[in-house]
């Protein structure tokens, strides 16, 4: 079967492999020059199926409230004239409740654990280097109260197979000895054996090197046009390569595929409403910074989420990656206004207090390079992903996968793979996959 993926992060990626080893026919088309050049190029590189509790609890809307005015807030709500946030928002107040907290947590969690193993599946074939550690991914907490609400969260995960357990102060310095200097602020710690951490950018561009090498065609430098339709199924997609020919026209050529799959990110909502499919998927615009080690043996090897500021801190070779936070405000990718500027400072700030002169922390007005970096996360109300068929014959979905893209994404493009060829993915949320909720199942 001949098949069209649009977008070429992590999940479009990951879609072309699993479609490849099923026997499609697969070509990809993006608008960047390569793979994984937007929302899967400067991530914190968590594969963290221990963490991936969703945004929406009872306690998200009062300390949304509080932060709403606060520059280098986890989560800022930034209101727009935009009838689609305003809609998103108050889906996501829906879940704010115990029970579809739970409810939530267990496909999330299902779909990690399921990734995970198939992520594996995919290094083992191919031996894709991309910065690995399998060394788990630790979590430490400097207010007390937030230590002790840890327990519940770990037992949580543990009702779901994820050995996610408690850990003193002194043992968190002891699996990560990087942290002994700020060893004080701490109150403890939870850690999960289990989870890693990896360069997504390297992996995704590797895996469409694989892909590519399989016969699959990748048509970069290029934008859709338009879903073009017939009664009511996608016959063509009409694309442009960017710029334009000698008489400055757009140059616009139809693709005729068997299937299409939308794996767009962000951009996937706005472009099926323009077939009718309308998914609530909105833009979380997320931060990192990426700082050269000045002293690499005191850097941390456990990837390590910092609570206080809900930051994540990846070692990645010769350089640290540190990313978080979700501003919600539209499509913005600016870097240069004083909301962005504020938050990518903070960055800096927060690892100079916790490594102080582990990394080259300046910012670029001291003179340092810290390669900051913002990406738009498509986040759903319940932080679970849409994969599955739409109402629009031949056109299927993966999209909406928040910040857990790296997480999820080799689960989800086999899981739809699998879809696609009239099988039911194997979750643990449910026999045979039913109780996840795939769309269109």
């Amino acid at each position: 079967m001949k098949t069209i993926v649009l977008g070429a992060g992590i999940i479009g990626i990951s879609t072309a492999w699993h479609l490849l080893q099923r026997g499609h026919e697969v070509t990809v088309v993006d608008r960047q020059p390569d793979a994984a050049l937007e929302t899967s190029f400067g991530n914190a590189g968590q594969i963290s199926v221990s963490y991936c509790e969703p945004w929406a609890n009872r306690d998200a809307p009062l300390k949304a409230l509080k932060w709403m005015f606060d520059k280098e807030a986890p989560l800022l709500f930034r209101p727009q004239l935009d009838w689609q946030q305003w809609r998103w928002g108050l889906q996501f107040l829906a879940q704010c409740n115990d029970t579809a907290f739970e409810r939530n947590v267990q496909q999330i969690v299902a779909l990690g654990a399921y990734s995970h193993t198939a992520l594996k599946e995919v290094v083992h074939a191919t031996g894709i280097d991309y910065h690995r550690l399998e060394r788990g991914i630790a979590h430490f907490y400097t207010d007390a109260k937030a230590f002790d609400a840890a327990a519940h969260a770990s037992e949580l995960m543990r009702q779901y197979g994820v050995e996610r357990r408690m850990v003193s102060r002194d043992e968190l310095l002891q699996i990560e000895p990087a942290f002994r200097s700020y060893g004080d602020h701490i109150a403890g710690g939870t850690y999960t054996r289990s989870d890693e951490s990896g360069d997504a950018r390297q992996f995704t561009q590797a895996l469409a090197r694989r892909c590519a090498e399989r016969g699959a065609q990748f048509l970069y430098g290029h934008h859709v046009v338009r879903l073009e339709t017939t009664g009511n199924a996608i016959d063509s997609i009409a694309v442009s390569a960017h710029g334009s020919d000698a008489r400055g026209q757009k140059d616009v050529k139809k693709l005729v595929a068997n299937a299409y799959v939308a794996a767009c990110g962000s951009y996937t909502a706005p472009l099926l409403r323009s077939v009718g499919v309308d998914l609530p998927i909105y833009p979380g615009k997320g931060y990192s910074a990426t700082f050269p080690l000045l002293r690499p043996d005191d850097a941390p090897q456990v990837s390590t989420i910092d609570d206080g500021r809900k930051i994540a801190m990846t070692r990645m070779g010769d350089v640290l990656r540190v990313a978080g936070t979700i501003e919600l405000g539209g499509f913005d990718l600016s870097l240069d206004n004083p909301v962005a500027r504020a938050r990518c400072h903070m960055l800096s700030r927060r690892i100079e207090e916790i490594l102080p002169g582990v990394c080259d922390t300046r910012t670029p007005e001291q003179g340092g390079n810290p390669q900051y970096w913002t990406g738009l996360r498509p986040a759903t109300p319940t932080n679970i992903p849409f994969i599955g068929r739409t109402k629009v014959g031949k056109l299927w979905v993966n999209a909406g996968h928040g910040t857990l893209g790296w997480t999820h994404g080799a689960g989800s493009g086999k899981a739809l793979a699998e879809l696609m060829g009239g099988a039911m993915p194997q979750m643990a949320s449910g026999k045979d996959g039913k109780g996840f909720g795939f769309l269109g199942y």
